[in-house]
């Protein structure tokens, strides 16, 4: 059959206000759908392993969908334009559909495409869907982008509200006989040997439902308590909507209109709802400052961090990746990280202040680890919050803001359930000493099952130490 169009899914696989695909539907010829693991893509940019975790879900809940709408997903993987090219030709394909991304490559990529598939006569379509304002949308009166989140974030509140969400796409003509392509397990996405995610499935559920079911979850009790609930890491007070995001199994302006929606229904929860929508705000000035500052992935938002004095120091980063820094609620995230894909807001912030100030090693270290552990490692999220903790990003916090590890455990976990959770051998310790076990007396210790430097190590930079030697450094910059 001729004249067919492609859809190319990349990060929004869902069927629901999905314009892209509703576009392609209504164009009147019959659609391929298709997903292309392109391992071209620079390595900086590169799904990391637990990402690769949930994307094998995502795929496989995505194939589900299509074909009880009558469709059948196409797996290419290679080059991407080398890829569509050959399943353009192969499906006599007029047009290709996509939703557009904001990475630095992903400009580039898209220029390149619209080039070689015109050249073909070839149509190609980009459309929104993955932010609620369009970066371009979102300017200061001098027409300039924003360099700091409040102004903007109300200057988006200022904007048209975001048009409420589309149905899915359910009068669709598929094509009948789409080409060949490979097979999720032909990827190999899933770990093996060992298989650190075997779990996993447990604690998430990757796909447009589990999405639909985690924002229905958290608007139906937890949102009720958010601004305090957001900063306890023992509770779930919050949405983690995060991963289903990134892959664009929900959109942002479903999220938002259902919010919205609560509002409405429960006026006494309006402070709360903003708060969250707020936190959703955040994530689009990240792609906000992505798309007008691409070099923020790797090179400093300010300059004069260009001649920070980082330290290169391998055994001390590696310690920090394995929570075994000595402090518990730095450790205690790590090891969340590690063994969920996930930590709490909170707790990213600390531990990355910690790697940046306390160690002072360079924050692209700790995003890279980040960038491979995380379930939801978005690269504008990911690369714009470590420039903040470290004080080098767009609107950071005050170079002289050094989170007290102690001190933060303390408040935001003054029960101590979060460190006993993930730091199973500290769990006996008197919630006195969970969170400074140095000081604990040495009966106390024997009492709880605690051997400093054995079975839960010293600190591996003392507190005072560290954040005089931190403002040495940023004051060498000024």
């Amino acid at each position: 059959m001729s004249n067919a169009v492609v859809y190319w899914f990349r990060r929004d696989l869902r069927t629901r206000d999905l314009p892209g695909l509703l576009a392609a539907a209504g164009s009147g010829h019959p659609v391929v759908p298709c997903y292309i693991l392109d391992d071209d893509t620079p390595g900086e940019y590169r799904a990391g392993g637990a990402s690769r975790w949930w994307l094998h879900h995502s795929l496989a809940h995505l194939q589900k969908a299509l074909r009880n709408l009558g469709g059948q997903l196409v797996l290419r993987r290679g080059a991407t334009a080398r890829v569509l090219a050959e399943l353009v030709e192969q499906c006599d394909a007029r047009a290709v559909y996509c939703s557009r991304q904001y990475e630095p490559w992903a400009d580039e990529l898209e220029q390149q495409l619209h080039a070689t598939l015109v050249e073909r006569g070839v149509a190609f379509k980009r459309y929104p869907g993955a932010l609620l304002f369009e970066p371009a949308a979102v300017q200061t009166q001098g027409g300039t982008p924003f360099r700091v989140f409040t102004p903007f974030w109300r200057q988006c509140q200022r904007l048209d509200e975001p048009r409420l969400p589309q149905p899915p796409a359910r009068h669709v003509s598929w094509h009948p006989r789409p080409p060949a392509g490979d097979t999720l397990e032909d990827w190999a996405l899933l770990p093996r040997s060992p298989d650190w995610a075997n779990h996993w499935l447990e604690l998430w559920s990757p796909g447009s439902h589990g999405a639909a079911q985690r924002l229905a979850d958290f608007l139906g009790g937890p949102v009720a308590d958010y601004s305090r609930g957001r900063d306890r890491p023992a509770l779930a007070g919050t949405s983690r909507l995060s991963p289903h995001l990134h892959f664009g199994e929900i959109s942002p302006r479903s999220v938002w209109h259902a919010a919205r929606g609560l509002e409405r229904a429960q006026p006494g929860c309006r402070q709360e709802v903003d708060k969250f929508l707020s936190e959703l705000g955040w994530r689009e000035f990240s792609y906000h400052l992505m798309h007008h500052f691409p070099a923020i992935a790797e090179q400093p938002f300010r300059k004069p961090f260009r001649h920070f004095p980082w330290r290169d120091n391998p055994e001390k980063l590696r310690a920090w990746q394995r929570g075994a820094t000595g402090y518990p609620m730095v450790d205690a995230g790590m090891r969340e990280l590690w063994h969920t894909g996930y930590m709490h807001n909170r707790v990213r912030m600390l531990v990355a202040s910690f790697l940046t100030k306390h160690l002072l090693i360079h924050w692209r270290h700790g995003a890279r680890w980040f960038h491979d552990t995380l379930v939801d490692a978005d690269l504008a999220n990911n690369s714009c919050g470590w420039q903040w903790v470290a004080g080098s990003g767009a609107d950071a916090a005050p170079y002289f803001r050094i989170f007290n590890p102690v001190t933060q455990g303390e408040k935001f976990d003054g029960d101590g359930d979060y460190v006993r959770r993930w730091v199973a051998e500290l769990a006996r310790l008197p919630g006195r000493y969970l969170h400074r076990p140095w000081e604990a007396p040495a009966d106390t210790l024997a009492a709880a099952g605690v051997t400093l430097g054995e079975n839960y190590p010293l600190p591996v930079v003392e507190h005072k130490t560290a954040r005089e030697a931190a403002l040495a450094a940023y004051e060498s910059i000024r």
